[in-house]
């Protein structure tokens, strides 16, 4: 006689407890306990009632119609982000979560400037606290998980591999750690595509999360060269020392790593994936400042903690470096990430010191706690020398793009229209939204006008526009026609905005900068 068990969230530890003892250890080991995660969709119109996607079509019949019943008799249709929970439905699947999608006509919401259904299908099956899911099923400690395409495998993808990760690396206790794999569905291609971008933005969540006595300069570098060493047939990982720094003349980028004992790493990542070996390549920068204290110009003590992603901008840029490599993309990618402490010493760059960039401009530095800028600055100008046919550059720039727009989006200033359309594109496919911001003239003078030098590394009127601002100064260091940079700050960690993401730092936008990349490499 088959069981049915539909376990509310109050219930579920007495259930576990009481009513899965067939599955336990004792009787299958807890990794080879096996989950699946299948989804309905909610009727279109006033109909009441849901209508199982294809694989969960099939489960049923494999079971003479039984999920269907049992999904009449357990409540109200499964509303979008709702869930039903199952015990001992089928031989296979100690713990079948249905998990409520939505309505299947649903698309990109020009309201939202994502599209929902894909941003429906991560949430659910990824889980959240009110719904099951994968991360519930992690919670049971089922070590195996098989889930339902849902009609859009790469996204379902995405779900579950966002929604299962997280760092305890450190931690005596760790959480099950749990394989998934497509259940029901053809689409192999898409579910591996949706594995590399979600795998890709979990990378970054892990260098992002990473205390900062773990992820220094050298550490980082040697993590990315490790992660890159698969693909070393298309991948050239260069290393460059504090000597090649002086040589460069990245005086900005040296008066920044005065304070710290660490030593400065400038990593130069070329992924040739374009079968014209002279295409002109995509220049990714991010800016990796691995602990920022704010050197002399201290920051507060409170939620300092959280400058060890600092190192955002160089973590979403190299590990979708990464992602593209492993999704072997037709297209020539260069990223750049200036490694280094932001540290108080004695030898320290002071308030009011004058440094000089790569490109000649001298720059007065009234706030050292203003470091992103200078770090960038050297390497933007380095970057031109490769003539790229588009620049991106990534950072945690600006608590003021935390103010601006917090968690919604990654700010974007841009000189090209082109460009923009890319990335806005690219996210609306993602779900990790972009949203334009002005560069206008009226920002630039207010970082031209220093008494000492060329240009002040804080604005005029240093408490208005503040990421407006620091996207003018790094403006005096682009030629390019078109270029982006990409303000982070308010992207950095997740709470509970991104439902398919636990508590943490976020590693977005690596999906979006992933997308760009395919997009252009597709586009020719």
């Amino acid at each position: 006689e088959v069981t049915m068990l539909v376990v509310r969230k109050a219930a579920q530890t007495a259930a576990r407890k009481h009513l899965c003892r067939p599955f336990s250890a004792s009787h299958t080991h807890l990794q080879e306990r096996k989950g699946l995660v299948l989804g309905v969709f909610e009727k279109d119109g006033e109909e009441e009632g849901v209508h199982l996607t294809e694989a969960a079509a099939r489960f049923d019949q494999s079971l003479s119609g039984k999920l269907s019943e049992l999904l009449k008799i357990a409540g109200p249709g499964l509303k979008k982000g709702k869930s039903r929970l199952f015990y001992g439905i089928h031989q296979d699947f100690p713990c079948v979560a249905v998990v409520g999608l939505g309505k299947d006509s649903e698309g990109v919401c020009e309201a939202e400037k994502w599209d929902s259904r894909k941003e429906n299908i991560r949430q659910a099956v990824s889980g959240t606290i009110r719904s099951a899911g994968c991360r519930t099923l992690q919670e049971l400690e089922v070590g195996h998980v098989e889930v339902d395409d849902c009609g859009d495998a790469k996204s379902a993808a995405e779900g579950a591999v966002l929604g299962l990760f997280s760092y305890d690396e450190l931690k005596s206790k760790k959480k099950t750690r749990v394989t998934s794999q497509l259940h029901g569905s053809a689409d192999v291609d898409g579910w591996k595509k949706g594995v590399i971008y979600a795998e890709g933005q979990n990378l970054a969540r892990f260098l992002m999360e990473a205390p900062a006595n773990r992820i220094t300069p050298t550490a980082f570098a040697n993590t990315i060269e490790e992660k890159l060493a698969p693909h070393a047939e298309r991948v050239t990982v260069k290393k460059r020392s504090k000597a090649w720094m002086e040589e460069q003349q990245m005086g900005a980028f040296l008066s920044v790593t005065r304070g710290s004992e660490e030593p400065p790493v400038f990593l130069e990542l070329h992924y040739s994936g374009s079968a014209v070996s002279q295409q002109p390549p995509l220049l990714l920068v991010g800016k990796g400042i691995t602990f920022d204290s704010g050197g002399i110009s201290l920051k507060p003590s409170q939620s300092m903690d959280a400058m060890r992603a600092d190192m955002g901008g160089a973590a979403t840029v190299c590990a979708s470096i990464v992602a593209a490599a492993a999704l072997k993309l037709p297209v020539n990618i260069i990223g750049l990430a200036p490694l280094c402490e932001n540290m108080p010493s004695g030898k320290a760059t002071k308030p009011g010191d004058v440094v000089t960039a790569k490109n000649g401009k001298t720059i007065q530095v009234d706030n050292t706690d203003a470091e992103g800028r200078l770090i960038l600055a050297d390497a933007l100008c380095y970057g031109h020398t490769f003539n790229p046919r588009a620049i991106v550059n990534v950072a945690t720039l600006t608590g003021a793009m935390d103010v601006a727009l917090g968690s919604a989006a990654t700010g974007v200033f841009t000189n090209s229209d082109w460009l923009w359309e890319q990335l806005q594109q690219a996210s609306v496919v993602t779900g990790d939204r972009v949203w334009r911001m002005p560069l206008f003239q009226h920002y630039t003078k207010q970082v031209t006008d220093s008494q000492l030098a060329d240009l002040n590394n804080i604005g005029k009127y240093s408490r208005s526009g503040g990421a407006c601002t620091a996207a003018a100064f790094l403006k005096e260091f682009v030629t390019a026609p078109h270029w982006a940079h990409l303000d982070i700050a308010g992207v950095m960690s997740n709470k509970d905005e991104v439902p398919y993401i636990r508590k943490g730092m976020s590693g977005r936008p690596t999906r979006t900068l992933v997308e760009f990349a395919a997009r252009l490499a597709h586009s020719g």
